[in-house]
This record gives structure tokens, C-alpha cells and sequence, in this order.
């Protein structure tokens, strides 16, 4: 038992520390112009090269928005933080399943030929999903709620 605590306690250190990295590296450059965007995805428009195009443009779209990269790296940062806390990692691991299910499913389909990225954001999940069953005795009872 104490071998199990042992590893989820690495586990959460290991999910929260690269939360936490992922959102300070969002604040970390500037985020460019709709013209250096659109100059950066000229370079690629070879069909070829079409894999590096979407990933340029869907990053840079999301930096575009003015709100939701930042909004991203925020989110990150703070859940990160909580999983890292004992007493809030199960409300971290929670809030943070949409964002490692994402950052899991885009390399999943705009970088699958990069399969380090994709152990590595699939391993991310998958110590997401397991923090959260961990603590299933908390929630499984929201699953089925009986009639009155």
C-alpha cells in the first residue's frame, strides 16, 4: 500500500510539473503578428509540407485570438499547481482531463509521425485518468443518482 501511495505521489508530480512548465512556457514569447503568421505559413504551402502548415495555423490562431492562448497557459499554471498541493490534487486532476485529453489529441492528429510527442502527451492522459480514478470513491456516486 505505502508502494502505491509512493507512486501516485509521483505521478501527481509528474503531471502537475509539466502542467505547470507547459503554462509558464506560453508566457514565455511574444506572440506574433497576423503578418508574421501568415509569412511563416507561406513557407509551407508545398503539399508535402501540408502537416506543418495546420499545426503553424492552428497554434498561431489560438495565439491570434487575444484571450485564449493566455487563457490556456493560466489554466495550466493554476491546475498544475493543484495537482501538486495534496489537498486540491483531485479537483487539479479533474479540471486539467479536457486540457491533457486536447494536448493528447492534437498530437495525436496534427504530429502523429512524431511518436515521442505522442508517448508523451498520451502518457500525460493517461496519469490524468489514473489520479482521477484513484479518487473514484469521491465521485462515482454522481454517476447514478436514484430516482425519487
Amino acid at each position: 500500500m505505502k508502494g502505491i501511495n509512493i507512486l501516485f505521489i509521483v505521478l501527481r508530480l509528474i503531471l502537475g510539473g509539466m502542467m505547470v512548465y507547459g503554462g509558464v512556457q506560453k508566457f514565455q514569447k511574444p506572440i506574433p503578428s497576423p503578418i508574421e503568421v501568415v509569412e511563416k505559413a507561406e513557407k509551407f504551402k508545398v503539399p508535402e509540407k501540408e502537416s506543418t502548415l495546420q499545426k503553424i495555423l492552428y497554434i498561431s490562431g489560438a495565439k491570434q485570438t487575444g484571450y485564449f492562448w493566455q487563457l490556456l497557459g493560466i489554466c495550466e499554471l493554476f491546475f498544475g499547481l493543484l495537482v501538486l498541493l495534496q489537498g486540491s490534487s483531485f479537483v487539479g486532476a479533474i479540471f486539467l482531463l479536457p486540457i491533457t485529453l486536447h494536448i493528447f489529441l492534437f498530437h495525436l492528429f496534427l504530429e502523429s509521425d512524431e511518436m515521442g510527442e505522442l508517448l508523451q502527451t498520451g502518457g500525460l492522459f493517461a496519469i490524468n485518468i489514473a489520479l482521477v480514478l484513484k479518487e473514484r470513491a469521491k465521485w462515482k456516486h454522481l454517476l447514478w443518482i436514484k430516482p425519487i
